[in-house]
């Protein structure tokens, strides 16, 4: 870790930006004068891409997000486009004949609109699935719905039309396909730009560990600009105090424990008496015989 650069930073940089160098300089070859189209631009990755771009030469670089976040993030791009149905009418007013680089953390059917948006020799590059892990319904068969709208891949069309498709998951890539060394050179890369101020973290929020589920939330809800961190050493944030719903659900919990002891209670006296009853019974029987 440089000199200088904080756990916080680093946390952040190693993940979003590792990953943006690699999509942008390894997978699609980012040039001088290239065109590049990246998803969910606000997120920690996607403002990686964003910075990352102004490394290079007359890049233009297109971002899709929700509207509530272009305030915070226009001045990061060259075209600032509204993340919803008609994102492709909208690149295409702006370059009629399409981008050089589309970078898709979504899958579904976005795969096949930003194939749509390859110019020739252009290069799509998969490194996410945010449509299918996202969602109020979220099953195998909302998962086998959304494999099944995107077109496969025909090698011939691809050969035809002189365009590639790539894709990137850093986590199979260092744990199950041996990538340690690869992306330890990379990891150095990002580093060496951060020394020369070329590019710096992009942090939304710090979170306690037991803060998680809320982080995971805002995750889940694409609320965030830039990444979210989890620091051991903050404290959770304060829970709420109960609603009145809440307090009358507890007291009403109470109320039927307090019944349940209390039949215990009688049941457990009466079955005392009844075995006081039994021993008194027990002399008189034998005087008998």
């Amino acid at each position: 870790m440089p000199v200088g650069m904080s756990f916080l930073d680093a946390a952040a940089m190693t993940m979003n930006f590792v990953v943006a160098y690699i999509l942008l300089f390894d997978i699609a070859g980012l040039q001088k004068g290239k065109s590049v189209l990246v998803h969910s631009v606000g997120g920690g990755v996607g403002q990686a891409v964003a910075q990352l771009c102004k490394t290079v030469e007359d890049v233009t670089l297109f971002g899709a997000a929700s509207q509530s976040k272009h305030d915070a993030i226009k001045d990061t791009v060259t075209h600032l486009i509204d993340r919803g149905p008609d994102y492709i009418q909208e690149v295409r007013k702006i370059a009629p004949d399409g981008v050089d680089i589309v970078l898709d953390c979504l899958g579904g059917e976005d795969c096949n609109r930003g194939y749509t948006l390859l110019k020739p020799m252009g290069k799509y590059v998969l490194y996410g699935s945010s449509n299918i892990v996202t969602g109020e319904t979220k099953s195998i068969f909302s998962l086998a719905k959304t494999w099944w709208q995107v077109d496969k891949v025909n090698p011939l069309k691809l050969y035809d039309e002189n365009k590639a498709i790539g894709g990137l998951h850093l986590r199979h890539l260092l744990f199950q396909q041996n990538g340690h060394d690869y992306v330890r050179s990379v990891v150095e890369k990002v580093f060496k730009l951060w020394q020369e101020g070329k590019i710096k973290s992009v942090v939304d929020s710090t979170w306690a560990l037991e803060d998680v589920g809320e982080a995971m939330q805002k995750l889940h809800d694409h609320k965030n600009i830039g990444k979210l961190v989890l620091d051991p050493s903050l404290e959770p944030k304060p829970k709420p105090p109960p609603t009145k719903g809440n307090k009358e659900s507890k007291d009403k919990e109470n109320k039927e424990k307090s019944v349940d002891s209390k039949a215990a209670s009688i049941e457990s006296a009466d079955g005392d008496q009844e075995a006081k009853d039994g021993e008194a019974d027990k002399p008189q029987q034998s005087e008998a015989q």
